[in-house]
C-alpha cells in the first residue's frame, strides 16, 4: 500500500488529491490548519471506509510540520508520496498590498513547501525512493498584476523544486511540478474587485475568473493528474493541468517580454478585446454577477 502525506487538505484540490489517493487504495495523511473544521471529510472516510488519517500541521510553523511529520514516520515508518498542495492567494497591486501579505504568501506558499520536503528527504533518500509533487499554477511561470505577490511565490517554488529534481534524481527520488490554470476552488472564486485601487488589473482579471468559472475546472482534474503522477514511472518535470493551462503558457510564450508588458499595460478596451479574441472569454466585469 503507498503511503502518501499531502498538506492543505482542508478544501479544494488537497480535499480531492486526499480522496483520490484513498480511493485509489492508499494510506493517506491528510494534512491542514485546524482538523475540528473537517466534519464533512471526515463523514466522506467514514461513508467509503478510506484508509485516510485527518492530522493537524500549520505548514508555516517549523515546529508544526517537525511534529507533525515526526508522528507519522513513527506511526507509518515511511512516506512514498509527498504532495505539496497547502497555499493562499492576496491579490493587490505592489504598490498597494502590504509587505506582510507578500510575506505571508512566501511563508506558506514556498517556505511550507519547504518545510515539508526537508522534513521528508532524509528517508526518502535512505530509502532510495519516493515521489515529490509540488502543486504551483501557471502563475509559476507567467506573472500578471494584481497577482504578482503570489506568481512571485509560485515562480520561487518552481526554481527550487527544478534544482530539487537535479539534486536527488540519482537517489531514485521522483519530483514533479503541477500546474492548474483556473480552476473552482474557493481561491480562485475569491478574486475580487479592489474598488480603491488605482490601478485597473483587479476588475480586469475579476471579470478573467468570472468568465472562465462560468464553465468551471472541477478540482478533481488537479487530483487525477497528481494522482497519476504518483502511480506513473515518469519522470517528466512539469505538468499544466486544466482546459486553459497550456493556452494560457502557450500564449505567454508566443510574446516577447516587452510584448507582455505591453499587453497588460494597454487600455480596458484593448485589453478586453484581446482576451475575447484570443480565449473567446468576455472578461468585462459588467457582464458577469461577482461579487467583491
Amino acid at each position: 500500500m503507498k503511503t502518501v502525506l499531502i498538506t492543505g487538505t482542508s478544501k479544494g484540490i488537497g480535499l480531492e488529491t486526499a480522496l483520490a489517493f484513498g480511493r485509489a487504495d492508499c494510506k493517506v495523511f491528510a494534512t491542514m490548519r485546524s482538523p475540528e473544521m473537517a466534519d464533512d471529510f471526515r463523514q466522506i472516510i467514514a461513508d467509503e471506509s478510506l484508509a485516510i488519517t485527518i492530522s493537524a500541521m500549520d505548514v508555516d510553523s517549523d515546529e508544526s510540520v517537525k511534529q507533525s511529520i515526526d508522528a507519522i514516520l513513527y506511526e507509518i515508518g515511511t512516506i512514498d508520496v509527498l504532495v505539496n498542495n497547502a497555499g493562499i492567494e492576496r491579490h493587490g497591486s505592489v504598490e498597494e498590498l502590504t509587505i506582510d501579505d507578500f510575506k505571508a504568501i512566501m511563508e506558506t506558499n514556498y517556505f511550507g513547501a519547504l518545510r515539508c520536503i526537508k522534513g521528508m528527504l532524509p528517508q526518502m533518500r535512505k530509502n532510495q525512493k519516493g515521489c515529490i509533487i509540488n502543486v504551483t499554477s501557471v502563475a509559476g511561470k507567467i506573472s500578471n498584476s494584481p497577482l504578482s505577490g503570489y506568481a512571485a511565490s509560485k515562480f520561487a517554488l518552481e526554481a527550487v523544486s527544478e534544482a530539487l529534481a537535479q539534486e536527488v534524481k540519482p537517489f531514485n527520488i521522483r519530483v514533479a511540478i503541477v500546474e492548474p490554470g483556473i480552476i473552482d476552488t474557493q481561491m480562485a472564486n475569491d478574486i475580487s474587485v479592489d474598488d480603491s485601487s488605482i490601478y485597473p488589473h483587479s476588475k480586469r482579471f475579476a471579470g478573467l475568473f468570472a468568465a472562465s468559472l462560468k464553465t468551471p475546472a472541477h478540482p478533481s482534474m488537479v487530483a487525477d493528474k497528481i494522482l497519476e503522477i504518483a502511480d506513473s514511472e515518469t519522470w517528466q518535470l512539469r505538468h499544466p493541468v486544466g482546459p486553459d493551462a497550456q493556452p494560457f503558457l502557450e500564449w505567454r510564450a508566443s510574446m516577447t517580454d516587452e510584448e507582455w508588458v505591453d499587453w497588460n499595460a494597454a487600455n480596458d478596451a484593448d485589453w478586453y478585446e484581446a482576451v475575447e479574441n484570443t480565449f473567446g472569454l468576455n472578461a468585462r466585469l459588467e457582464e458577469h454577477q461577482v461579487k467583491k
